[in-house]
């Protein structure tokens, strides 16, 4: 019987490309986002993240899922912190941790008690250190801080909570490509000057990184938070 992915954010850009590789490898896939959409093969719940009785909702209707991906988030404008407001710290903890706190705690009993599961939060390299906005860069520090919690809380029940931190990712319709086209000098500087690459991320290479995390075959793996970002990060950690 296939294993069962639930998959936030799931509808484009990172997100869908990990519920199409949880697909390929054999997975059931739900996915859900904020309007209806026809995703051939996927799932799809149309959810407010952000309102926790949906959230509810959306567990309660997926049913007994064995992999879930807290993948949903988003930087609201960044801004460095004097320069940002109340209401932008508010809505960067509601976008980028809360949907991941409810939707784990109501879905980790029955992962434990059936004995298997897979949670893997999506956080960034700006969680794991300085560059992005304020707000955006404590709220993926906590989603970090969050999945070694997790993690050390179900490990021992055949549950394996880990994190992926991905650099800068382009995709149709996402913030890179938007800047690519509004000011391509200044975007081709930025490839240049911070991305030891030489080029961004790919979506997929994010997935593939995600359905590893999601297998049997990382059997070990439990609160770990690995970047994935072609050396664009300076931590040391």
């Amino acid at each position: 019987m296939p294993r069962l992915a639930l998959v936030t954010g799931g509808t484009r850009g990172i997100g869908l490309a990990i519920a199409q590789t949880l697909k390929r490898d054999g997975a059931r896939v739900i996915v859900c986002g904020r309007q209806p959409a026809s995703l051939p093969g996927l799932e799809v719940m149309p959810t407010d993240v952000t309102d926790a009785s949906q959230l509810a909702a959306l567990a309660e209707a997926a049913g007994p899922v064995d992999i879930l991906v807290n993948n949903v988030g988003g930087s609201l404008g960044g801004g460095s912190f004097l320069a940002s407001s109340a209401a932008q710290w508010q809505g960067a903890f509601a976008l980028n941790v809360m949907p991941a706190v409810i939707l784990s705690q109501a879905l980790l009993p029955g992962l434990r008690a059936r004995g298997w599961g897979r949670v893997v939060n999506i956080a960034s390299i700006w969680g794991r250190e300085s560059g992005g906005g304020a707000a955006y860069n404590a709220a993926k520090a906590a989603m970090i801080s969050l999945s070694k919690s997790m993690a050390l809380e179900v490990v021992a029940d055949g549950v394996l909570v880990n994190c992926v931190a991905p650099g800068s990712v382009i995709f149709p319709g996402g913030g890179w490509e938007r800047r690519q086209v509004a000011d391509p000098a200044g975007i081709a500087k930025f490839v240049e000057e911070k991305l030891p690459r030489g080029r961004f991320g790919d979506p997929q290479e994010v997935a593939e990184l995600v359905a590893f995390l999601a297998s049997d075959r990382a059997s070990l793996l439990a609160g770990a938070c690995i970047p994935i970002d072609g050396g664009q990060g300076q931590s040391n950690l």
